[in-house]
């Protein structure tokens, strides 16, 4: 029998959802009609009746009212609003970014079967503008949310279903990983003779058993169920909980054991009616990693070209505040667990090493490598550069030799790396890099599990994408200064 929520549950559990939809769309409406505007102003003055070139062409005040309508519409059929990826992960701005091609293509169509002739700066100027407004719109957003979630709120309820130490896994990860995922966990079903009403999972309340779910999730008003550690759950089990859900209402989310695994190298496919997930395995190698290699040589030669002049300017400041070398060298373990010389502005006095064990007892770094607020051993100036990741930038020199990379994980010192579990190795599969996941998540104020899922997270899941968000998110991470002492 299926189970079915009351529409008082349903619309109580998504009350927030229509209203941010909503002020989401005003947001692309605006931005969409200011950039098109200023696309006419710039491309043919204010004159509201320049006309397009070609027969029986119209005036170019009504192509921008047809590609504005067409491109708020493409937002809506890319579904770049849907509550699934509001907030979280790349596929927000792929669809957004999907929207203003195909509104261009659209555009270039229609012109060339009709003959009209739409000026190419116009277009070229309005669709990658927009997009570009766009993102930055929607980054805001996300931001908002983001900051909405951490305080519990704009939160989908949801019931986790699985063995009960995979349940304790998936609840720790979404309460400690982030506080910025959309998931609120408000009981679990679990599997076997866990299944005991009245006891807790990670402080989280125990439902019943799995065959109970549909029911304990609507009696919850939950607006999910997510099914984990499938391993132990049956195929007649799975299918009648999806049965089971059918006119309820409820979501049902199929969370599979691999985790840390991108959307870019799974593949899913059905075979005699099971969907098999393919798992691409990492690339270190090819065609992407060479242009990597190209844009890290040739992007460290521009920056320290353009660099000069600060270069020089911390260089005095470094040396006029306190006496030593400028800048400050350190064996640091590479690509293949190779030492190589990592080189920084000095922030310390010259006897920092020697004063460490005065104060590590203060340690408030992540347990494998020291941190500490204001940190009697750093220098006034060195502070200053601290703040801004200044002390940072001679590893330009270090990516121009080979030695680093421009995105890529921490490099860690040889004495870390006798710290760390054999899977923790896999980091220097690919070269340290100067920012990084670590970085723009919080740097020092991160826990040291954390610390190195991110880095693992990064070593197997690299793409020439995802180091342009980390680039994107690095400038946000340094102006806001967390983690950064």
């Amino acid at each position: 029998m299926a189970v079915v929520r009351s529409k008082a549950d349903v619309a109580a559990s998504q009350r927030w959802v229509k209203p941010l939809q909503r002020r989401i769309l005003i947001a692309d409406v605006f931005v969409v009609t200011m950039v098109m505007v200023l696309a006419h102003g710039v491309r043919f003055g204010w004159d509201p009746f320049a006309r397009m070139a070609g027969p029986s062409s119209p005036a170019y005040v009504w192509v921008t009212v047809a590609v504005s309508a067409m491109w708020i519409l493409q937002l809506s059929w890319t579904h770049s609003r849907d509550l699934r990826i509001l907030g979280q992960g790349p596929e927000e701005y792929q669809r957004v970014g999907a929207a203003g091609l195909r509104t261009f293509a659209a555009v270039a169509i229609v012109g060339f079967l009709t003959h009209w002739q739409v000026s190419r700066g116009y277009l070229l100027f309005a669709i990658p503008v927009g997009t570009l407004a766009l993102f930055g719109y929607r980054r805001a957003w996300r931001l908002w949310i983001a900051e909405q979630r951490r305080m519990g709120r704009l939160r989908q309820r949801a019931v986790i279903v699985g063995p009960r130490r995979t349940v304790e896994q998936v609840i720790s990860r979404l309460r400690f990983t982030s506080l910025e995922h959309s998931f609120e966990v408000v009981g679990v079903c679990l599997t076997g003779a866990d299944a005991a009403q009245g006891s807790e999972v990670s402080d989280v309340p125990v439902l019943g058993s799995i065959s109970g779910a549909p029911d304990a999730a609507a009696n919850a008003a939950a607006e999910y169920i997510i099914l984990v550690g499938t391993e132990e759950v049956s195929l007649r089990e799975a299918r009648r909980l999806e049965w089971a859900l059918e006119e309820s209402g409820i979501g049902l989310i199929v969370a599979p054991t691999v985790a840390d695994i991108t959307v870019p190298r799974v593949a899913v496919r059905q075979v005699a009616g099971l969907p098999f997930m393919h798992v691409e395995p990492p690339q270190f190698t090819g065609a992407a990693r060479v242009i990597k290699e190209v844009a890290d040589r040739v992007g460290a030669a521009l920056a320290l070209m353009v660099l000069s002049l600060p270069f020089a300017a911390i260089a005095i400041a470094v040396r006029i505040s306190s006496p030593g070398p400028v800048l400050f060298r350190q064996e640091r373990v590479g690509l293949g667990h190779e030492p190589f010389e990592m080189l920084k502005f000095r922030t310390m006095y010259v006897d920092a090493e020697e004063r460490l064990a005065e104060i590590e007892a203060a340690n408030e770094g992540n347990g494998v490598h020291f941190k500490m607020h204001d940190d009697p051993r750093v220098t006034p100036v060195g502070r200053f550069l601290r703040r801004l990741s200044l002390d940072e930038l001679p590893q330009l020199i270090n990516v121009l030799k080979g030695d680093m990379s421009i995105v890529g994980p921490r490099p860690p010192l040889a004495r870390e790396v006798e710290k760390w579990d054999d899977h923790v190795g896999r980091r220097q599969l690919v070269k340290p890099g100067i920012t990084g996941l670590w970085q723009v998540s919080g740097r020092s104020d991160l826990a040291w599990d954390e610390s190195v899922r991110l880095d693992l997270h990064y070593t197997q899941n690299w793409s020439l994408g995802l180091d342009a968000i980390i680039l994107m998110r690095t400038v946000w991470a340094v102006v806001a200064g967390r983690g950064a002492y």
